[in-house]
């Protein structure tokens, strides 16, 4: 009887490495990677044929995939631009074997020169307006007076202050209400401010 319980244990045990080792066999074959909210996962030859799966980190399945390796590496791409950041599962799985990875998506940051141009304009008496511009990335923004009634340029100013300045524009024949301005970085980047 004793003889029985051991080589009843030792199979559990055999079988139980065995399908570890199968798992790592799978695990040394696949690679999973992110980049922002893009997923990329990579079978290499041997593999054969695997469904992919992308499930929500609750468990929950957002995708799946059959493939077939057959006698080279393949990468198959994931866009997960329309779900939120976050962490995902990705399950792979074969006819002996699975795999589940845990990867993390994140929002690709916006570029500064994607950026809105950050220029504000205040009115401090009838004749006098005062633009405000932060945040700029180099030094350069041309700013331009318009008069509303004709569209002609009356004014033109370039200021080479880094990072932001306030400056005030005074118009002893014009009204504020009279005139628009037009802010513009050396980006391109402009606004138009009303008064």
């Amino acid at each position: 009887m004793k003889t029985l319980f051991t080589i009843a244990l030792a199979g559990a045990l055999s079988f139980s490495s065995l399908v570890a080792s199968a798992a790592e066999d799978l695990r040394s074959l696949s690679s999973v990677n992110s980049n922002f909210k893009k997923i990329n996962v990579t079978l290499n030859e041997g593999v054969g044929s695997a469904k992919i799966s992308i499930l929500s980190k609750e468990g929950k399945v957002l995708s799946n995939k059959k493939v077939r390796v057959k006698d080279e590496n393949i990468m198959v791409p994931y866009n997960l631009d329309g779900m939120p950041a976050g962490e995902y599962q990705v399950k792979i799985v074969t006819d002996q074997e699975e795999v589940i990875y845990t990867v993390a998506t994140k929002e690709k940051p916006m570029s500064k020169a994607s950026l809105p141009l950050m220029a504000y304009g205040k009115t401090l008496d009838e004749n006098t307006v005062r633009v405000t511009v932060v945040g700029l990335m180099e030094p350069g923004v041309d700013v331009e007076v318009f008069s509303n009634e004709t569209g002609e340029v009356i004014y033109a100013d370039h200021v080479d202050q880094t990072e932001g300045f306030k400056k005030d524009y005074s118009f002893s024949n014009f009204d504020s209400k009279e005139i628009h301005l037009k802010v513009t970085d050396k980006q391109g980047r402009s606004k138009t401010l009303y008064f």
